[in-house]
């Protein structure tokens, strides 16, 4: 089938630098953004229900940008002020450059691995004695845990916010070619707000190994998964798919 429309169910981009634009523009395809959910943050009473105090750490391992926002809105909810001597340990370049939100960077121990979570845990070590915080969703992957674990970390997992199913009662009828997921809650959003879809001739794309298990739990065709050796990123992979049917 001949792709026209595709659906990402991702916010829209804050810039016109994104990868799923670019490709929108080469082959002549349209591209929506439209989030299958959203982030309900903790409140302070909710959160001190885990009997954790965020001024008993020394280090913050920050995974994500919905980290290091839910962080900083709990310790500003709680009147916390977060001591300069405080240790940031982030997944990537750009999720520390993202603390600049909140903190002055140069004044701040902040540490970064490329990509992986191993790369990290390698800067860590030289940092051993600290004690460190690893703020998470309410549903989680428990791989960082079980290897903070297994190197003997010191450390604490502290829910901060939760993923719900996003109103998607504005998309009534979902006319798009291809359905682009990131997450199982992203599938689950989908048959929240509709208990009756059927995949049909409709193209589904996943991002991970936990996505596509969604998928194919869920009873639906996976057409498309990201990433492989070959295709690094959705994109691509999305591209290929596009190129071998858009003839």
């Amino acid at each position: 089938m001949k792709i026209k429309k595709i659906l990402v169910s991702q916010p829209q981009p804050q810039n016109e630098k994104s990868p799923y634009l670019d490709l929108a523009r080469k082959y002549q395809v349209d591209v929506d953004f439209i989030p299958f959910i959203e982030i309900k943050g903790y409140d302070a009473r909710k959160f001190r229900q885990q009997k954790i105090n965020l001024m008993e750490f020394s280090a913050v391992i920050m995974t994500s940008k919905t980290s290091v926002d839910n962080y900083f809105r709990l310790a500003e909810e709680m009147r916390l002020q977060i001591p300069i001597t405080m240790k940031f340990f982030c997944l990537t370049e750009s999720i520390a450059f993202y603390l600049q939100k909140y903190i002055t960077y140069r004044k701040r121990k902040i540490f970064y691995s490329e990509s992986t979570f191993d790369q990290l845990m390698t800067i860590m070590a030289k940092h051993k004695t600290e004690k460190f915080l690893l703020p998470v969703a309410k549903v989680h992957k428990t791989t960082f845990a079980k290897k903070l674990k297994k190197e003997e970390f010191v450390f604490s997992k502290a829910v901060m916010y939760e993923t719900i199913s996003a109103d998607l009662s504005n998309l009534a009828d979902i006319y798009y070619d291809v359905i682009v997921f990131f997450s199982p809650a992203g599938i689950s959003s989908l048959f929240h707000n509709f208990p009756d879809f059927k995949q049909n001739g409709k193209i589904i794309a996943s991002l991970g190994t936990t996505t596509a298990n969604a998928v194919k739990k869920a009873g639906l065709r996976l057409d498309i998964n990201a990433p492989t050796k070959e295709y690094p990123s959705m994109t691509m992979a999305i591209e290929k798919f596009i190129k071998e049917n858009n003839k």
